[in-house]
């Protein structure tokens, strides 16, 4: 890959605008799109770094904001803020990106990622709207599991066995619900690790190895399903 471009942008559909960073491989006529969902934090510099890296392996990385430009540090006001975010509105927020990647000449097929409240709306897109693959980073896991009899994609679930918020008991329960529904899917925990393992610019959490291995996973994952 000689190199990438970065940008930032705005979607816009029925009055409502959504912010992005979009990082494209250079050269590329055509390429499959991953949607990236951030963490509670919002979009921030971490994200970004994940949507360079994205478009580093030939991918069109859109990281999309729920936050409408905020950003924190403190775990008490994002807290605040991935509360006060209605479901339906960030699904209403990535419909919009997803709509425009779909009309997007450049794009081949559409996969989504995220991580911690990112990870529970990649879950929630992949169940209410079309993409090609879907791997949710120790997002939540709906405690009425019928949703996943709509879940229309292949779904990578990558956890932590030490994690607290996203427990190996939901993680579990999401394997039996792929099964239950005959759905395509892997729930990966990683043992030993903590929740947001594969943040590198938390040493607290980080655990590089486990980290490398998800990325090498998810890597393999969106080439076998996105063409």
């Amino acid at each position: 890959m000689s190199g990438i471009t970065t940008t930032r942008t705005k979607f816009a559909a029925n009055g409502k605008e959504v912010i992005a960073f979009v990082a494209k491989p250079e050269g590329v006529k055509k390429a499959p799109a991953v949607i990236i969902v951030h963490e509670w934090w919002g979009l921030n510099p971490h994200t970004e770094d994940i949507a360079q890296r994205y478009a580093r392996e030939g991918f069109i990385a859109v990281a999309a904001d729920l936050y409408n430009g905020v950003t924190t540090k403190d775990a008490k006001e994002a807290g605040q803020l991935m509360s006060a975010l209605k479901p339906e509105d960030g699904l209403q927020s990535l419909n919009i990106v997803l709509d425009a990647l779909r009309a997007d000449s450049e794009v081949t097929s559409v996969g989504v990622t995220g991580f911690c409240m990112g990870g529970t709306f990649a879950l929630l897109l992949a169940c209410h709207a079309k993409v090609e693959a879907s791997a949710p980073f120790y997002g939540d896991v709906p405690v009425d599991t019928t949703i996943i009899g709509k879940l229309g994609c292949p779904l990578l679930f990558i956890g932590g066995e030490k994690d607290q918020w996203i427990t190996v008991e939901k993680m579990n329960r999401l394997d039996t619900a792929l099964k239950q529904y005959s759905k395509s899917g892997e729930v990966r925990i990683y043992k030993g690790a903590d929740h947001a393992f594969f943040n590198d610019t938390r040493p607290e959490v980080y655990s590089k190895a486990d980290a490398e291995d998800a990325w090498k996973t998810v890597i393999a994952f969106f080439n076998q399903h996105l063409r």
